[in-house]
């Protein structure tokens, strides 16, 4: 070595909270980069999920959908992974505190993504479960089956009809897709299981206060969607805002469903680590961004995916899609490397590739922009979509075999009761 050759300074620190979509596409696009990269998270997986409904209705186990993130980023040499949950964020000393450690960084993206919001009653989750974890998922797939149990095994009419009725409350493509399912497998796989009950006999119930289900989508598709959802024997109750909900059902304008099993799939609300964030923030927690995805009052701080508000070309916030997530987090990784070279950054520009929703076996939704289709044509579409977006060789290759034999067999081969703690189906 030349004694007087200056060492090299070290190299910018990158911390990445969440291994999510987003939080994953900005360190796979800072793999090589001269930088040093950490990703925390409080789970060691990465979790597809659109497909988490399918977990949750028995469709799918949960390694189908998830896969390690230090297995998707060994090739990253650059990036460490540290499963931990952050506790804090030190916004003027840029230190992480995740596990009972410090991380210091140069640059934060902060990717927590976000949690069902019960819009004031964070009481009702107790009996009405959202779905956005694995173990979300297994919960439901828990209480769903354990009523389809309990009612076989109960000779009370009253209390049988209680346990099949299944009620969804929010009709976006979550609470649509979860409704058809539920419905799908009590009249079709499950129907030659039992011998007390008729599983047909269950009642699916989709509530929503909006005007129409999927109302994100163009209003012909909506309607296509709720004929689809009618075919396959869903009640679907529009314009009804939920009043009360417990363990024995759900109040509603002029009513009372009696249900011992309630999906909730009505809202969102953002991490409640970013409000550690300066700034300011919209009625559903998320942070308000620049365009070039970070903080005005904090440059070196990125946020993305569900926990920022950032808007779109037509003036609105982007919705907490996949797609966003993952093109923001290639943006944020971009951006840091232009400020360590000194260049200008590039306000996000979201290329917006259209909507799919599935209600059940050969029955979708589409809005390509261009092209806006239903039914068989538009379900293929979106197996073919989301087989092409799984991590993985392994991963695709086998839910593309799982849905070819539940498609002709009509069978759902992942029917296990897991982590019974009670003897009903709200324990």
């Amino acid at each position: 070595m030349n004694l007087t050759e200056e060492p090299s300074p070290p190299q910018p620190r990158v911390v990445i909270i969440g291994g999510g979509f987003g939080g994953l596409a900005a360190a796979k696009a800072l793999d090589k980069a001269p930088v040093k990269v950490t990703l925390l998270d409080r789970t060691n997986h990465h979790l597809f999920q659109p497909l988490l409904y399918q977990v949750a209705t028995a469709a799918l186990s949960p390694a189908n959908i998830a896969q390690p993130v230090r297995s998707i980023l060994h090739h990253a040499k650059n990036t460490e992974t540290i499963m931990a949950d952050v506790t804090n964020i030190d916004v003027r000393q840029k230190v992480v505190t995740a596990g009972g450690q410090k991380f210091p960084f140069d640059y934060l993206i902060v990717a927590t993504g976000a949690r069902h919001s019960y819009f004031g009653h964070p009481e009702w989750e107790a009996s009405a479960p959202g779905l956005k974890t694995l173990d979300d998922a297994l919960n439901i797939r828990r209480r769903l089956l354990l009523a389809f149990e309990l009612a076989e095994a109960t000779t009370d009419a009253v209390e049988r009809e209680k346990l099949l009725t299944f009620v969804v409350v929010g009709a976006g493509p979550t609470g649509v897709e979860m409704a058809g399912a539920i419905s799908e497998i009590a009249r079709e796989t499950m129907v030659r299981d039992f011998r007390h009950i008729d599983p047909r006999e269950a009642k699916v119930i989709l509530l929503d206060a909006a005007d129409r289900v999927l109302p994100v989508f163009d209003p012909t598709l909506s309607g296509k969607a709720l004929a689809q959802l009618r075919d396959l024997g869903v009640e679907v109750k529009l314009g009804v805002a939920v009043q009360g909900l417990d363990e024995n059902g759900v109040t509603i304008p002029g009513g009372y469903i009696p249900s011992r099993t309630v999906i909730w799939a009505a809202g969102n609300a953002a991490s409640p680590l970013v409000k550690q964030l300066p700034g300011e923030f919209d009625r559903s927690g998320r942070v308000i961004v620049q365009p070039e995805l970070n903080l005005k009052e904090q440059a070196n701080i990125y946020v993305i995916g569900d926990t920022a508000h950032c808007l779109g070309k037509d003036g609105k916030p982007l919705p907490g899609v996949s797609p966003v997530a993952m093109q923001q987090g290639k943006l944020a990784a971009a951006n840091i490397l232009a400020q360590i070279a000194g260049q200008p950054l590039k306000p996000f520009k979201y290329w917006d590739r259209g909507s799919m929703a599935t209600i059940g076996r050969h029955r979708a939704v589409a809005d390509l922009h261009f092209v806006k289709f239903s039914g068989w044509v538009a379900w293929m579409a979106w197996v073919f979509v989301h087989l092409i977006f799984l991590i993985g060789l392994r991963s695709r290759v086998s839910v593309f075999l799982i849905w070819v034999w539940s498609y002709f067999t009509r069978y759902q081969g992942a029917r296990l009761i897991t982590g019974q703690k009670g003897g009903d189906a709200n324990s």
